[in-house]
């Protein structure tokens, strides 16, 4: 199968992604990844958030490293750049993210195993595809011509502006948590930054982090991790939401679930 760059395993790894893609998106209307308040003891053996958030996105920084570092152009500028954006978002999402959570105390069914190996799977699919992308550059158009592209520069603000929402957001719910006292409330309603607007700010910055780098790299690999992140995250910030407003009487009439002013 050689339909996009012509590496027949590049290519097959492309297209099961896409497979992926629209497994994600169609399961999304049967049931939410079990993991935090969607969790259930249902699907078998669960682990505590920190080990479990590491271990599924680790792959994202180990095979990416590994693919990108026996490419031709490891290290041409556009390449090296393109591999900072992408270590970047991973070093927040699967190093800094999973330390920094604040944990009820023994607590351990918030993540399920499923959820786990299936995220495995796509940050290994994606810390692959981007990590051979940026390295062999089967398309010859990451010169130095393309940091100046449009395409790149908006792409990069777009993503950096994601990213930013994505960080403040994780933040605010972090700190509703005493570091002293994490048990004290598990849940409590988050206010400022993005929760001004959204329920669920992070997976709005998420989402808008992924859309920039779709465009910054024009490639089919972000488009691939976009529509799984939008397949994952869009039915559960509805759910999320849903779930607000059920919990806490008090919860604002005015905030939306995902999109400020609209859904």
């Amino acid at each position: 199968m050689h339909w996009y760059t012509g590496n027949t395993v590049y290519d097959t790894v492309l297209t099961l992604a896409f497979a992926f893609a629209a497994f994600v998106i169609v399961g999304s209307f049967f049931a939410q990844s079990s993991y935090g308040r969607f969790s259930s003891t249902n699907l078998g053996f669960n682990l505590n958030p920190k080990l479990g958030w590491w271990l599924m996105e680790i792959p994202a920084t180990v095979v990416f490293l590994v693919v990108y570092l026996t490419g031709p152009n490891r290290f041409e500028p556009t390449s090296l750049v393109l591999a900072a954006i992408w270590l970047l978002h991973y070093a927040n999402r699967g190093w800094f993210f999973p330390l920094a959570i604040r944990q009820v105390p023994g607590k351990r069914s918030t993540f399920n195993i499923s959820v786990i190996v299936m995220g495995m799977l796509v940050t290994s699919m994606h810390g692959y595809l981007n990590g051979a992308l940026f390295s062999q550059d089967y398309f010859g158009q990451y010169g130095t011509e393309w940091l100046t592209d449009p395409r790149f520069l908006v792409g990069l603000v777009v993503y950096l502006c994601g990213f930013g929402l994505l960080i403040s957001s994780e933040s605010i719910v972090r700190n509703l948590r005493d570091k002293n006292n994490p048990g004290a409330a598990e849940y409590r309603i988050p206010f400022g930054g993005g929760f001004r607007f959204v329920t669920s700010p992070a997976y709005l910055g998420e989402l808008i982090a992924w859309s920039g780098f779709a465009l910054l790299t024009w490639a089919l690999p972000g488009v691939v991790i976009l529509l799984i992140t939008a397949g994952n995250l869009i039915p559960r910030a509805f759910a999320t939401h849903q779930w607000y407003r059920e919990k806490f009487t008090d919860y604002p009439t005015d905030r939306k679930a995902l999109v400020p002013y609209l859904v």
